[in-house]
């Protein structure tokens, strides 16, 4: 089937785009409001997009209030102060994960509602999760607005933590210690990183080789 975007409402790109763009990778992103009280929210359109600097991109979707600001307390505490720490999900954490996904009242506190403790950051003011085997500080990079009261937020990684269950001194992840998990379809699928398989990277007579093996 094609489909041309241009054809389709917001919702229905979305549908199609959480149904084939899976395992998406969670950002659990823990901010602080004007008055210091604790925000958690999730995202699945997230990724990191360079080393060089480390940089890291959140898709943020959400109308805008009477006064202009967004409606998502993750985008405005953000635009406020210009920190915040994402802090990936393990397969523990899906239940709280999706706790912080709930549209509580103002003033209530996410953190207090999935019972996550707050991590004093090393260089951000903002606090990561404890229960978090891997969280990344972060200082706003720039913010691109979009159609549809959407926006693009970029942070600088300015410090990392990681389980030390998780790494070892030469900076090797073990990465069914970290045990991550994925966003997939619908309204509440996601898988575990555990199953997995490996294909090494082929030098072009390596991959010669192997296409000749195949033919024989």
């Amino acid at each position: 089937m094609d489909i041309a975007a241009s054809e389709l409402s917001p919702d229905r790109i979305y549908k199609l785009l959480v149904s084939t763009v899976m395992p998406r990778p969670i950002a659990l992103v823990s901010t602080l409001n004007a008055d210091g009280g604790l925000n958690a929210a999730p995202f699945s359109f997230f990724n990191v997009f360079s080393n060089a600097p480390p940089l890291l991109v959140i898709g943020i979707e959400g109308n805008k209030r009477a006064d202009g600001q967004p409606h998502k307390d993750t985008a405005r505490n953000i635009a406020a102060r210009g920190e915040f720490v994402v802090n990936l999900v393990s397969h523990a954490m899906a239940v709280p994960m999706v706790a912080c996904a709930i549209d509580f009242p103002a003033g209530v506190s996410e953190f207090d509602q999935a019972g996550f403790t707050p991590r004093a950051s090393k260089q951000v003011v903002v606090p990561g999760i404890a229960e978090s085997p891997v969280s990344f500080e972060c200082r706003l990079f720039n913010t691109v607005s979009l159609p549809f009261n959407r926006s693009l937020v970029t942070g600088e990684i300015v410090h990392l933590h990681v389980a030390d269950s998780a790494i070892d001194d030469k900076l090797h992840v073990d990465p069914d210690a970290l045990d991550l998990i994925g966003r997939m379809h619908g309204a509440g699928w996601y898988t575990r990183t555990r199953d997995r398989f490996e294909v090494p990277r082929m030098t072009p007579a390596e991959w010669q080789a192997r296409n000749e093996q195949a033919r024989r």
